[in-house]
């Protein structure tokens, strides 16, 4: 796996600092330096870049949106290997950006900040960071994202198994499933994933499944050399292909056609028939509405169902034990290892680190009820400070809506150094409007009203993540002049 080579020593005070070197942290780097501003630090807990894709290296790790789309407008990749990359070409692409655009020497690897402060009487952010430094800012962009922090469930004796237990996003390297008894709990995007790789090699895998999920599946057969030899010396072939994706893409996302989702449920069934088993067919078979959580796409997932060494265990869990895990129904499962599949505090964002704004008020107060911004960039009371893949604009390809949430990041920041302005933020009534009609929106979108344990709602039961609109509804609504709905002082 690539690295990064030593970075300079923290200055005591930037411009701009970026929370994140991942696809977001180094869209704002790049942007910034195009529109004149040099003067920014990207710090990054991790020891390189990449974000997500560095820290996901499990078994199996790919995109769910099609390559040639999750792939900057600036700098396209023609040649993916397939329509959906793995994590290990995704990773090569986004060093391959960082290198070609110089922002590794921008970056500060080993650097995880922990608070946020805003200073009223200087107008900076100060932060903190985990291993006793700090930084100056005029300005924060936080690039942590969706999927920052881990999400371990709360299983009674859990802490006291003597196997090997891991969460998939923090996949160790080096560890030798062969000939293991192996549990996987959870049964969403990471599993689907990941059970396929490990079941041909492990003794016995026990994949625990609370809710049975929509699988589709997937168009993912690699292209052919000639074909990539259309896209190396014929751009506009790879062009016409993202611009068909993006169609496809819009049309899908608001899951409004009632036939689309019929259409992908009969798909579903259609790819869930392999199963041989009717009772643990039966017991995979979804309940709930396709779209009503994240859909997922495999070829690889219900085949694995017909292998001696496999079960599906759906009864829930009583405890963890030293030797293995008791199910509800009080069987004993021995196991080696415990894989958690179980996703991340994808409602947290910001938050996912302490900050404190104006009047000292912390946004885990400001969003008591759940994550929410105007645009999903700013919020009221946390001055100068952008979140890029903040709340409510989980939907389509993350790096179009990353691209123009930088852009609109890189204007405001651009106008504050221009009209010498100490500080800008979002008026309380301009948020507040924005996200009434949004939660309306959002309200009109069946599949997502419907419950279903999904990611998607804070413990209020808002929903915080979903984007009740296309990506071209985004583009224009982030293109407006918006300016007077911000508060500012020279």
């Amino acid at each position: 796996m690539a690295s990064s080579t030593a970075a300079p020593a923290l200055p005591a005070r930037a411009d701009v600092v970026i929370i994140g070197a991942g696809p977001g942290g180094l869209c704002a780097g790049i942007e910034l330096r195009k529109a004149g501003i040099d003067d920014f630090v990207i710090l990054e807990k991790a020891s390189g870049v990449g974000g997500t894709w560095w820290h996901n290296r499990y078994p199996g790790c790919e995109c769910d949106v099609q390559s040639h789309l999750y792939s900057f407008s600036f700098e396209p990749k023609v040649d993916w290997s397939r329509p959906y990359a793995g994590q290990k070409e995704i990773l090569q692409y986004v060093e391959h950006v960082a290198t070609k655009y110089g922002m590794k020497p921008c970056c500060r690897f080993g650097r995880e900040v922990r608070t946020a402060t805003w200073h009223e009487d200087s107008a900076t952010w100060q932060l903190e960071l985990a291993d006793g430094g700090a930084i100056e800012a005029r300005v924060v962009i936080s690039a942590i994202g969706m999927f920052n922090d881990i999400f371990v469930p709360d299983i009674p004796g859990l802490e006291t198994f003597a196997g090997t237990c891991f969460h998939t996003a923090r996949w160790p390297e080096g560890h030798d499933l062969s000939g293991e008894r192996v549990a996987m709990i959870g049964s969403a995007a990471s599993a689907v994933q990941t059970a396929p790789e490990i079941a041909p090699i492990v003794a016995k895998l026990d994949l625990y499944q609370r809710t049975p999920q929509w699988v589709i599946p997937k168009q993912d057969a690699p292209f052919t050399e000639a074909e990539l030899e259309s896209f190396r010396h014929n751009p506009e072939a790879a062009a016409a292909l993202r611009r068909e994706i993006y169609r496809q893409l819009e049309g899908f996302i608001l899951f409004s056609d009632p036939e689309a989702l019929d259409d992908a449920e009969r798909a579903g069934l259609e790819n869930l028939s392999v199963v041989r088993d009717p009772d643990v067919r039966r017991r995979l078979t979804p309940t709930m509405r396709f779209g009503c959580r994240r859909p997922l796409l495999s070829n690889l997932y219900y085949p694995i169902f017909n292998r001696d060494n496999v079960e599906l265990v759906d009864c829930g869990i009583r405890e963890v034990v030293p030797e293995g895990i008791v199910g509800a129904d009080g069987t004993l499962r021995p196991v080696d290892t415990i894989i958690l599949a179980t996703g991340f505090e994808t409602t947290r964002y910001l938050s996912a680190i302490d900050v404190y704004g104006r009047r000292g008020v912390s946004i885990h107060d400001a969003w008591a009820d759940g994550a929410r911004a105007y645009q999903g960039i700013t919020t009221n009371g946390f001055p100068n400070l952008f979140m890029l893949y903040g709340p409510n604009t989980n939907n389509g390809s993350l790096i179009t809506m990353l691209e123009l949430e930088v852009a609109y990041s890189v204007r405001h920041i651009r106008r504050l150094f221009d009209e010498e302005l100490a500080w800008l933020d979002v008026r309380a009534d301009a948020e507040a409007e924005y996200n009434e009609q949004l939660q309306r929106d959002i309200d009109g979108i069946t599949v997502w009203s419907a419950d279903c344990r999904g990611y998607y709602r804070a413990p209020s039961g808002r929903i915080v993540t979903q984007f009740p609109y296309t990506m071209t509804d985004y583009r224009a609504r982030l293109a407006e002049d918006d300016s007077l709905r911000y508060e500012s002082v020279a």
